[in-house]
């Protein structure tokens, strides 16, 4: 190897010096001067961290911190699953939108998950027919072959390394292995992996290896992603789905291409919002919501007062509604985006919303011609860098809910998504996620199913000044927008907006979900407009990096115990 994927090597210090470090990354506040990355694992972080002081840019910083991600965080993210990039160039002052989100294999047929002709949500969650043809693996070598400047073995080689060496479960992994523990222990890679020889999960800093990950990633980064998608992976990807009951075939891998998009451009006060077109619903629910609060002097309604809160989640009840109604693949479906994030329209549902009360179901959303329980956040990850010459990436990849679809691909250590849980079934039959949908979101060969995900860029003039975006399912769309909200109208810090106690309403279920953080008096005000309130844990888990005059401000979630590194 040469000296400089040594010294990334080096820097990225793998060992006992990292154990002792981790809750100190989590809890300080970072500002920097050189780059910055913000990603929901100390040690992806540090990786992507370790490029841009190797001379990387933002692009090397991202694909590194995403492949070092689907290591330590098995249960978010993998080069089994797939994901949205947002990347802006600050030379040429453009944006580009990549979608490498999974797609639907060509046998596969909506009524296969059917049972006595009821959907089976079973049959989407858990085994081969849940499993999408990944597009993790395409997808970021691609942005890397277009836009690094680095080989992609340099940026694979932190991975390789945390696989081969061993890295310490982290919080959020050792909750998501106690919670799982029983579907975990039906798999024999899963067992070895994450479960001690005596039977009993694995804790928070026991070292994990996972030796088969890192020689499949060696072997991406030396032979390029042709080697994942033909040959003996795809060889093994496809046994392993079919022998669990799966379709999917060695030309569905072979087919599989990711697809540049425009990406969906709005507005905010003196702010340009950058962010993903449909199939992702973030992008488009994001900016109709801002849109919806754009004249509102939130500052003087105060930061989670009641009536702040109450119009907040009546914005997301119109939002989330349209997004239920409208939205699906644009490769097969017409989505009318642009009307759902018209300025004109966005200020009628304003209108809508009154003061001191609720609306009927049915009067939420645009109307345009033609479960109560918390979505938990179960898979997903996001990043954000910003390089010293200017270029942000915001980057969300995920395998769907916790470790996907509970399959390991034979001897390659890739853990398969259960993607196909996205699409809609049947008319309102909610996902994992409680979302519904409607024929939009169908399953049909070829398809991309409908996401949260939310990777987004903010530019003022035309500076890159924060890349923002989150994991947990639609918390993403409202733990994204009230983040931007916290740095756009009441000017929080990097650390203090992500902090912050959020709420969070998706129309359906009829449920406002809020943080322990929410006061109790704001809690009985809004019961009083007429919410059903019921108060989780914590919601999602967003990275933010903006910049701070001149330097860079950075924070991760502390509800997935992240970290923000720059150099």
């Amino acid at each position: 190897r040469n000296e400089g994927t040594r010294s990334i090597l080096f820097r990225l210090g793998i060992g006992l010096v990292l154990i002792s470090s981790w809750a100190l990354a989590c809890a300080l506040p970072v500002r920097t001067y050189g780059g910055m990355v913000a990603a929901e694992h100390p040690l992806a972080a540090r990786a992507g961290a370790s490029i841009l002081e190797e001379g990387g840019n933002a692009v090397d910083a991202a694909i590194a911190t995403a492949f070092a991600v689907c290591v330590v965080n098995p249960s978010s993210c993998g080069i089994g699953g797939g994901g949205f990039l947002l990347y802006y160039r600050a030379r040429d002052q453009r944006t580009f939108a990549l979608d490498f989100r999974e797609t639907a294999p060509a046998a596969l047929r909506a009524e296969m998950f059917l049972r006595d002709g009821k959907p089976d949500t079973r049959l989407s969650q858990r085994g081969g027919l849940a499993v999408g043809v990944p597009g993790e693996v395409a997808g970021l070598a691609l942005a890397q072959e277009r836009f690094g400047s680095l080989p992609l073995a340099a940026v694979v080689e932190p991975a390789v390394r945390l696989a081969r060496e061993g890295f310490p479960v982290g919080t959020h992994l050792a909750q998501e292995i106690a919670r799982n523990q029983a579907d975990l222990a039906r798999s024999e890679a899963l067992r070895r992996w994450f479960f001690r020889p005596d039977g009993s999960p694995r804790a928070e800093g026991e070292l994990v290896r996972l030796p088969e990950l890192a020689a499949t990633l060696e072997t991406i980064g030396r032979e390029g992603p042709r080697a994942f998608y033909r040959g003996a992976i795809a060889e093994e990807i496809v046994r392993a789905v079919r022998a669990s009951g799966g379709v999917m075939t060695l030309e569905d891998l072979a087919s599989y291409q990711p697809k540049w998009r425009e990406p969906l451009v709005g507005r905010y006060r003196e702010f340009q919002i950058a962010t993903m077109p449909p199939p992702s619903s973030g992008g488009g629910v994001l900016l109709a919501a801002l849109g919806i609060l754009r004249n509102d002097d939130l500052p003087r309604l105060g930061h989670n007062s009641p009536t702040y809160l109450h119009l907040l989640a009546e914005a997301m009840k119109h939002v989330f509604a349209d997004r239920a109604r409208y939205y699906g693949d644009p490769d097969f479906v017409f989505v009318p985006v642009q009307q759902l994030i018209d300025p004109n329209l966005t200020a009628s549902l304003r209108r809508r919303i009154l003061s001191t009360r609720t609306l009927p179901a049915e009067e939420y959303g645009s109307h345009l011609p033609a479960s109560a329980r918390p979505p938990d956040d179960q898979g997903t990850a996001h990043l954000s860098v910003i390089d010293d010459e200017g270029n942000a990436v915001a980057c969300t990849t995920t395998i769907n809910t916790a470790f996907g679809a509970m399959l390991v691909a034979g001897s390659t250590g890739i853990l398969l998504n259960n993607q196909i849980d996205d699409f809609a079934l049947a008319p309102d039959t909610p996902n994992a996620y409680g979302l519904v949908g409607n024929a939009a979101n169908r399953v049909a060969p070829g398809k991309r199913p409908l996401s949260s995900m939310t990777p987004t860029i903010v530019l003022q003039g035309h500076k890159a000044i924060a890349a923002v975006g989150g994991s947990g399912g639609p918390m993403i769309i409202s733990g994204t927008l009230q983040v931007l909200l916290n740095v756009l109208a009441f000017g929080y810090d990097a650390r203090t907006a992500v902090a912050a106690p959020r709420i969070h309403h998706q129309w359906e279920p009829p449920v406002l979900f809020v943080e322990p953080g929410i006061a109790a008096t704001t809690r009985k005000a809004l019961e009083q407009n007429g919410h059903s309130v019921r108060e989780v844990s914590a919601m999602g888990a967003i990275q933010l990096v903006r910049r701070s005059g001149e330097g860079f401000d950075g924070a991760a979630d502390p509800r997935k115990g992240g970290a923000a590194s720059g150099r």
